[in-house]
């Protein structure tokens, strides 16, 4: 298929872009706007309600605050009746009944009496009927609630709220103190008064027919245990989700400008939760308005407004569709000399038939399609320098590479012949002692087969005693040298593990271990090796690549140290996220002459050293740093000067070739 594909698909797209433009610039503004009006109109009319119900508020706030004024005054007021004292004192339960009816005639709707102690002697309150009812215990005791008493250690009275099934409770408990007298001079407790008004739903229905306004109460939890809404006295509020109201979620920064949707099963409601305090606790008392009226007016403007848009985005569409059609036709003489030169790749040139945009248009379509076949032509001449280019970097990087392993393999010959020469000079120099031992003791047995009376005398002469003695060890020092060679060889072909090109389990300890041998005759008398591994598990990767990368960083450490040294080396496991060992972490560290900070920056670039001319390629680290790379693992390089050089590596267990490999 071309790529430009057909007139129609080419057609609509442009046209797709244009209504896009028609979008953005002209309905999105005009929807926006009138979003913007209607959020402003909308607010406005909810602003004149939470006005309206806030001074509704404020009323009932009076209201509570008059009846929080009436506690104080009728407890101040009966308290002070001189025989007062006298009943807390003989606790007689009917001199409180008499007692609290004075109580009950005020605005208290209940009143009950307590010893110092805190035990009830009377409870006075009105039923339904608004008949006077008491409640005292003769032989059981009503204790009052220790945190009450808490309260009161410091305070006369305390007020607060007592959320019940059905209301909400307003309570005042206070001290009873006992006046000074002749015989007494400091005042003293004698008991306590409880008095308590129950805001109800006949106290909402008050209030609703004196403000016309739809009412409930809240505690400062949010339980709503009262609520006058709608025809029906009881509670049957829906939340926007249907689910069944229980109770509200109140921050403890609920703001009385914010109206809350209710839904009956009649109507829907706009309700403000409007705080009341009350001594030391605080409710709420949700004051809500039919929304009806203000949402008919809300959806006759929306119905206008969509109107208008609607009539002026067919109009505009028009527009675009007719302009369109007429730019197009130009253009289109343009989409099939793209075909064309596409196609042919030759040089195309286009009529140019006006001035307009459309003319330069196309006379630089002319201009572009001479300068691109010049292009391409230069382009495929490059190309194929670019191939020969290529061709020879891959066969310098080839050499470059070998040439860092002929170095490597350089250094290790060098320190294997001299490990070797060793045992091998052992074994050369006692060849001359075992041959002429062997001489003068095939002497003797044929002087002993021929002469056997001279046989005493011949092994004094050719001293047989330390022959004897000095054959064994001659022989045990062959044995020891062939079995260095042969520890060597081993640690060679353990070390280089040519037969190995796949992945296979190798033992990271063995590794290292290997690798210390290999350098033990730059190491000996010299550098002292510190090791610590811990158990291991076995590391999946190319041994030969790895035992590589540590004969690099340990023949590096083995250098930098001058003279008399040390070498760290560290081997732990890491676990992983799954609480596994997932990973080994390599430390190799040494107390060699160190790196300044630019130095250590380019340690892992290829080409970088710092021995001198002929002493090293510049490509041990950097081949090292791909390795591990390669294996899903991480190298780092930290060093001071002057203190040492330290080398951190971290290979995966299981590399990510082989993770791959399985998924």
């Amino acid at each position: 298929m071309n790529k430009f594909g057909s007139n129609k698909v080419k057609y609509r797209s442009v046209r797709s872009i244009l209504i896009i433009w028609f979008l953005i610039f002209s309905i999105i503004p005009l929807l926006f706007m009138g979003w913007y009006f209607l959020f402003k109109f909308e607010k406005a009319l909810e602003n004149e309600v939470v006005q309206r119900l806030k001074n509704n508020g404020r009323e009932i706030d009076t209201i509570i605050s008059d009846y929080y004024s009436d506690l104080y005054d009728t407890r101040d007021e009966l308290l002070l009746k001189p025989d007062v004292m006298s009943y807390f004192t003989t606790q007689n339960v009917e001199n409180f009944k008499s007692y609290s009816n004075s109580w009950l005639q005020k605005s208290v709707g209940a009143v009950s009496f307590y010893t110092k102690e805190g035990q009830l002697i009377l409870s006075a309150f009105k039923d339904e009927k608004k008949s006077i009812r008491y409640f005292s215990l003769n032989n059981e005791k009503v204790q009052l609630n220790d945190r009450y008493l808490k309260y009161l250690n410091d305070k006369n009275d305390i007020a607060f709220v007592d959320p019940n099934k059905g209301k909400l409770t307003l309570i005042l408990f206070s001290k009873v103190i006992s006046k000074p007298s002749l015989s007494q001079t400091t005042p003293k407790l004698i008991g306590y008064v409880e008095q308590s008004i129950d805001l109800s739903d006949e106290f909402l229905q008050k209030i609703k027919s004196k403000l016309k306004i739809e009412s409930l109460l809240l505690s400062e939890a949010g339980a709503a245990p009262s609520g006058v809404i709608g025809e029906k006295p009881k509670l049957n509020l829906v939340i926007s989700s249907k689910a069944y109201f229980k109770h509200i979620s109140i921050p403890s920064s609920a703001s009385i400008d914010q109206l809350i949707n209710f839904e009956t099963q009649e109507q829907r409601y706009g309700f403000i939760l409007y705080p009341v305090s009350w001594g030391r606790s605080k409710f709420y008392i949700g004051l809500g308005d039919v929304r009806q009226d203000s949402e008919a007016l809300l959806n006759n403007i929306r119905f206008a407004f969509i109107s208008v848009i609607s009539v002026v985005a067919v109009l505009l569409f028009i527009t675009i569709l007719l302009t369109t059609n007429w730019f197009l036709k130009p253009v289109n003489k343009l989409i099939n000399g793209l075909r064309a030169f596409d196609s042919s790749e030759q040089i195309l040139q286009i009529p140019v038939t006006n001035q307009t945009e459309v003319g330069l248009l196309t006379q630089a379509f002319n201009e572009m399609s001479y300068k691109i076949y010049r292009t391409r032509a230069d382009l495929k001449k490059k190309i194929k320098e670019l191939e020969i280019a290529n061709t020879e970097l891959k066969e310098a990087q080839t050499k470059l590479v070998h040439s860092a392993k002929m170095t490597s393999l350089g250094q290790l010959v060098a320190g294997v012949a001299h490990e070797l020469n060793n045992p091998i000079g052992f074994i050369f120099s006692n060849t001359a002692h075992l041959k002429e031992y062997s001489d003068k003791l095939f002497e003797l047995i044929d002087l002993t087969e021929k002469h056997p009376e001279q046989m005493q005398s011949k092994k004094v002469e050719i001293e047989y005693d330390y022959i004897k003695n000095d054959l064994p060890r001659l022989i045990k020092s062959c044995q020891d040298g062939a079995q260095r060679t042969r520890d060597i060889v081993l640690g060679l072909r353990n070390f280089s593990r040519l037969e190995e090109a796949q992945l296979k389990e190798i033992d990271i300890k063995e590794s290292l271990t290997t690798t210390l041998e290999l350098l033990s005759g730059e190491i000996k008398n010299r550098i002292q090796i510190h090791t610590q591994f811990d158990p291991l598990p076995k590391v999946l990767c190319f041994a030969s690549q790895i035992n590589q990368v540590f004969m690099n960083i340990l023949s590096n450490a083995v250098q930098a140290v001058q003279g008399q040294g040390q070498i760290w080396i560290t081997a732990i496991p890491l676990k992983v996220g799954n609480g596994q060992i997932g990973k080994i972490q390599i430390s190799i560290q040494d107390s060699g002459i160190g790196m300044d900070p630019q130095t250590l920056e380019k340690i892992f670039e290829p080409f970088f050293t710092t021995k001198g001319v002929g002493q090293g390629t510049g490509l041990g680290l950097s081949i090292s740093y791909g390795i591990i790379q390669n294996h899903g693992g991480e190298i780092h390089a930290r060093s001071q000067k002057n203190v040492g050089t330290e080398f951190t590596v971290i290979l995966p267990v299981k590399p990510l070739q082989e993770k791959n490999a399985r998924t």
